[in-house]
Order: C-alpha cells, then sequence, then structure tokens
C-alpha cells in the first residue's frame, strides 16, 4: 500500500518559508512583496483561484492587488492594464488568470507582462531559461510537483522519469526540470505507442493528460512514485485525478490525492517566485 503524498502538508511548510523570509526582508529592508491578479470576465473556477491567490497573499505576507474586469473588455485596454503594472514598483508578479474570453490573444497578453514579473514563467524569455537551466521562476505546478517528489526522499538522478501530456504549463516544464536533475525522461502523447508499457518502466510517473482515471494499474510499475497532476470532475460531481487511485495504489510506493495533492502546490510555488521576484527586483 503506497504512502499518500499529503500536498496539503507540503504546501504548508512552503508557504510557512515564504512567510518566514518575507517578513525578513520587510524587517531589513522595507519591502514587502506585492502580486497583482487579473481576472476577465466571470468563469466560476477562475474567480475560486483568483480567491485562493488572494488568501495565500495574506497568510504569507504579501500586498495583493485584483483587477476584474468584464468579459467585453477590449485587448488593448488589457495590454494597457499590464504595461501600466509592468512600471509599478509595488508590483513584483504579475498573473493574469488563464482562459481569457476568445477575443482576446493570450500569447500577446503572455508577452506583455515583463519576463522580470512573470511569476507564472509562461513569458517565451522565461521559458528559454528553464530549457538551458539558468531560471529564476519555475512554472508553478511542476516545481510544486519536484516539491513533492522530494519531500519523499526519492533520488531522482538515473532514474526512468515518464512524463504523460506535453502541455506548455506542465508536462514540456516539468520533463526539463527532471531532465535538470538527471533523470532519463520519456515524454508521452495522444500520438504515443505502446504507452501502456513505457508507462510500466516508470520509477516516477507524472500524469498530467486530463482525464479522469486514465492511468489504471497495468500501466504503473511495483513500487513507482506516481504524481497525478489530473482534476477531473466526474458526472456524479465527485472531483478525481488522471489515475485510478483506488487501483494504483495498491501497487506503488508514493502516491499523490485528488483532491489534496498537487493542487496545493501551485499557490504555495506562486507565493515563492513572488518572493523570488520581489528579492530580485530590489537586489536583495
Amino acid at each position: 500500500m503506497a504512502k499518500l503524498i499529503n500536498g496539503k502538508e507540503v504546501s504548508a511548510a512552503v508557504k510557512q518559508r515564504v512567510k518566514t523570509e518575507t517578513e525578513k526582508i520587510i524587517s531589513e529592508k522595507g519591502v514587502t512583496p506585492g502580486l497583482a491578479v487579473i481576472i476577465v470576465g466571470d468563469d466560476p473556477a477562475s474567480r475560486v483561484y483568483v480567491n485562493s491567490k488572494k488568501k495565500a497573499c495574506a497568510e504569507v505576507g504579501f500586498k495583493s492587488f485584483e483587477y476584474a474586469m468584464p468579459k467585453e473588455t477590449k485587448q488593448e485596454e488589457l495590454l494597457e492594464l499590464v504595461n501600466k503594472l509592468n512600471n509599478d514598483s509595488e508590483v513584483n508578479g504579475i498573473l493574469c488568470q488563464l482562459p481569457l474570453p476568445k477575443h482576446i490573444n493570450e500569447n500577446a497578453v503572455i508577452n506583455a507582462i515583463s519576463a522580470e514579473k512573470d511569476v507564472d514563467a509562461f513569458h517565451p524569455f522565461n521559458v528559454g531559461k528553464i530549457m538551458i537551466g539558468e531560471f529564476s521562476f519555475l512554472p508553478c505546478t511542476p516545481a510544486g510537483v519536484m516539491e513533492l517528489i522530494d519531500s519523499t526522499g526519492t533520488e531522482i538522478s538515473g532514474k526512468n522519469c515518464v512524463v504523460i501530456g506535453r502541455s506548455n504549463i506542465v508536462g514540456k516544464p516539468m520533463a526539463m526540470l527532471l531532465l535538470h536533475r538527471s533523470g532519463t525522461v520519456t515524454i508521452c502523447h495522444s500520438k504515443t505507442q505502446n504507452l501502456a508499457e513505457i508507462c510500466r518502466n516508470a520509477d516516477i510517473l507524472v500524469a498530467a493528460v486530463g482525464k479522469a482515471n486514465f492511468v489504471t494499474a497495468d500501466m504503473v510499475k511495483d513500487g513507482a512514485v506516481v504524481i497525478d497532476v489530473g482534476m477531473n470532475r466526474l458526472e456524479n460531481g465527485k472531483l478525481c485525478g488522471d489515475v485510478d487511485f483506488e487501483n494504483v495504489e495498491k501497487k506503488v510506493s508514493f502516491i499523490t490525492p485528488v483532491p489534496g495533492g498537487v493542487g496545493p502546490m501551485t499557490i504555495a510555488m506562486l507565493m515563492q517566485n513572488t518572493l523570488t521576484a520581489a528579492k530580485m527586483q530590489n537586489n536583495i
């Protein structure tokens, strides 16, 4: 029976670390990190995320700025706001909650955010730095996954690591982070042949495919570490991940639950990135 990797506990430790360091830079340097979150429209899931980010800022002692814009907001207006925040010294991190309404070009908005304040690490400049291993910020979800793996005491170097999913937000950066730690990495996706066979060789398996219970017990190796990034809602309204938890749990050494695994880590790592940004911008 697997040991559960408790994302709530690990994320609480990260937030405590950020809080302690924040108190230090406030008292010694008079610098309070500030995070600006932009939300366009009234998507209920986005609103939940924005509220949790606000709450996390309060927990760690950051200033938090929210800009709620109507769904009809023009792209030019949004870019104008981003430009204003780029030039605001109280704002160290800027996050534009995705998805944006269809008439707004997401890439144009991501590219407009100053790379120094891009605490989501989506800007091409930051993506490039992740590729060469000289990053200042990491995308929050993959960074959180690395913290979870480390919390188990698992050595990544030399291990077979399989990432299912190739999105720019999770799959690709996840593979790079494992590679930077000397993992032997395979990225799988919808066109991968012999997927089950590849997964069965994984010492560390990260599922980020967005399909409920996609990873079944016959796809995992005995004793593997399984990280489930998926968040899917079943017809009965229950949340579940990409991994068939009930059956996979019996075979592996460590596994993340859904909810309560990767989810809490994403916001904790956002706080870490915002603190890093504040320190960089103030030469601390």
